[in-house]
């Protein structure tokens, strides 16, 4: 546990807002810390604390935007985003129906039980949501952060009902800053250490995104026994607070409050040239795999946030771009520009949008929309200073350690908290073989429709197409293959 003290502020103006760290010792944070904690006191100031939902509705005008829902029963498989349900909506529509008033019946939630689902508007850009109103970009200011211009245009934005959420999953770029605006959410996160006991997936296929088969609000342990050897950090992180999930943390997400509200920014990391060669190989290998299967199967492998299953030769594409580019990083590396290790924590490089090339209108192998380029200095281990935790960075410490209540943040310590009532889910935008079944009127069904390959164990002994890939996109696989590519490129 850190010790409490109050930290040395920073010369101020009166009537100024006081933060506890300045953006260069907040970036040094951000960049050196291994593990998950909780920025406190440091947006006061932020317009963006205003972003309820009653006020984001009355700026958007009545304008829509894609809602996800899932149902709220208990299961033991994951509800990914390929089981649930999209409605059109507006927010007011949304918070009608999230604070329990009767829709109208021709309205986008008429058929959705409020008791029975939970409504995300996941993984919205704000660039393209108030895109024609670009002065709302500022009221987020992640330059405090030690990231200079970054703001809301190159953050997403979260709107959930009660139950809403995330299936288990770690992002292969980037670490991540998450503000809490309205309501609260539950957060659960395991180490890059676990991945084994989370038996990663890559179906659905989601370029970024490695899911768990397990369903962290209720696991089957009899299916995955080895989830029991697995670490839980857990925290409620509530309004004007802001979490940061350092590079290759898992992570479960719910909302715990009738409506959340949550932004979250992405900063790539020197790691990140690496990682985008492994996503390539990876994308190669799943749609040549998957694409070869009967399509009449009815596994819905795409996530629904991949617009197509890509060519062989667009992959093929990417793959050469993603070894160029990460070839083209070393070479500056190695002439003194910067120095990053190859094993652990690497140099935090450029801030960008962490992934969903093809959202952004980024070409293979780049992205570069929401990309500002800014170089950060690598932190010799001598320069470091000891983290200073207190009651402004708070430490997420593991469930095993004892319960603390430091602040507004909830540390959980007991397993009770794991067992909650609600699936996964992820992001949103539809595969357009997959609208159908997606946008099906059928509402009690839709999503309810589960994967093939999700369901409990069966008798059966033959292996699937899934099983295969499981075992040959396994992250462990997959990174020493690119390992053995850049080398093969390097002589």
């Amino acid at each position: 546990m850190g010790v409490f003290f109050t930290p040395h502020l920073e010369n101020t103006s009166e009537g100024e807002d006081v933060k506890p760290f300045t953006p260069e010792k907040t970036k040094e944070i951000v960049m050196s810390l291994q593990q998950p904690a909780v920025f406190c006191n440091m947006v006061g100031n932020w317009p963006a604390l205003h972003w309820n939902v009653n006020y984001l509705s009355a700026v958007l005008e009545g304008k829509t935007i894609q809602f996800r829902l899932g149902l709220k029963t208990v299961d033991l498989v994951p509800q990914f985003e390929t089981s649930c349900s999209y409605v059109e909506a507006t927010l007011e529509e949304f918070l009608a129906w999230s604070c329990g008033h009767p829709s109208c019946p021709s309205g986008p939630f008429s058929c959705y039980d409020y008791s029975k689902y939970w409504a995300y508007a996941d993984y919205k850009y704000i660039a393209r949501i108030f895109e024609d109103k670009p002065e709302i970009f500022q009221d987020v200011r992640w330059s405090d952060f030690g990231f200079p211009g970054r703001n809301g245009k190159e953050s997403t934005l979260w709107i959930g009902s009660e139950g809403a959420n995330t299936p288990c999953h770690l992002d292969s770029y980037g670490c991540n800053l998450v503000l809490q605006v309205q309501g609260r959410k539950r957060w659960h996160l395991f180490p890059p250490g676990d991945t084994s006991f989370l038996y990663p997936t890559r179906i659905p296929y989601e370029e970024s995104s490695i899911f768990s088969k397990v369903n962290i609000a209720n696991p089957d342990l009899k299916r995955f026994p080895e989830f029991r050897n697995s670490t839980a950090h857990v925290v409620t992180l509530s309004p004007g607070q802001v979490l940061l999930v350092p590079r290759h943390w898992w992570h479960y997400v719910e909302s715990i409050d009738p409506v959340t509200v949550s932004i979250n920014s992405w900063i790539e990391l020197d790691a990140d040239h690496e990682a985008r060669v492994e996503e390539a190989i990876t994308r190669m290998l799943v749609c040549a795999i998957k694409s070869a299967e009967n399509p009449s199967d009815g596994d819905l492998w795409l996530n629904p946030t991949e617009v197509e299953a890509t060519s062989h030769e667009i992959n093929l594409q990417y793959l050469n771009k993603a070894v160029s580019a990460y070839l083209k990083r070393q070479e500056t590396s190695v002439s003194g520009q910067a120095r990053s290790s190859s094993t652990g924590a690497k140099q935090r490089t450029n801030a960008s949008c962490k992934r969903k090339r093809r959202e952004v209108g980024c070409e293979p192998g780049s992205c570069t929309l929401l990309t500002q380029q800014c170089d950060f200095p690598t932190l010799k281990a001598e320069e470091l200073q000891e983290i200073p935790f207190g009651p402004h960075l708070i430490q997420v410490l593991p469930q095993s350690q004892k319960t603390s209540v430091m602040g507004a943040v909830t540390i959980e310590s007991d397993g009770g908290d794991l067992l909650h009532k609600n699936e996964g889910g992820h992001f949103g935008k539809l595969h357009c073989r997959r609208e159908r079944l997606l946008m099906s009127n059928d509402c009690e069904t839709a999503a309810h429709q589960m994967d093939s390959d999700c369901g409990p164990c069966t008798s059966q002994t033959a292996l699937s197409t899934n099983d295969l890939l499981d075992c040959l996109v396994n992250p462990r696989v997959i990174s020493l293959v690119a390992q053995l590519l850049l080398e093969r490129m390097r002589v």
